[in-house]
């Protein structure tokens, strides 16, 4: 299975950043890692702080990708743009959050994104991406 993993603005900076909050891992590292543990999938990576080089990625994978992993950071409750590109690209995407963004600022508890997904999880940590790959693992897509 082709999947590929989107991240938005900020996430770059993991294992940089609000460390307490978002761990010392570089996404980079647990990419690696995820690779190795699920061999049999191709993964793809792609990381913009740019609203619309999200979408452009998003709509490629309508082409290249079996199902994407989204973490759309702060455009996930302002971005109408991304979640109508989920939309049109009719492919299984489930929609991942590092932190609980429920138990965050009032301004996080919406997303725009997440009734286009076919679900979402959060509050993992970067394990919030390994539960996404391990739903694709075991369902039929």
């Amino acid at each position: 299975m082709n999947i590929l993993i989107i991240n938005g603005p900020n996430l770059n900076l993991l294992g940089k950043r609000e460390t307490s909050i978002y761990g010392k891992l570089s996404f980079e590292e647990f990419f690696e890692k995820l690779k190795q543990k699920y061999p049999g999938h191709n993964f793809s990576y792609f990381q913009s702080n740019v609203e619309g080089e999200l979408i452009n990625r998003l709509h490629l994978a309508r082409e290249k990708e079996d199902a994407v992993i989204i973490n759309a950071g702060a455009y996930t409750h302002t971005s109408i743009a991304i979640a109508d590109a989920i939309k049109a690209i009719e492919k299984p995407v489930i929609e991942v959050h590092i932190s609980n963004i429920l138990t965050r600022e009032d301004y996080r508890h919406k997303s725009l994104i997440g009734p286009v997904c076919i679900g979402s999880i959060m509050g993992f940590g970067l394990e919030s991406y390994r539960l996404a790959v391990e739903y694709f693992t075991n369902k039929t897509v």
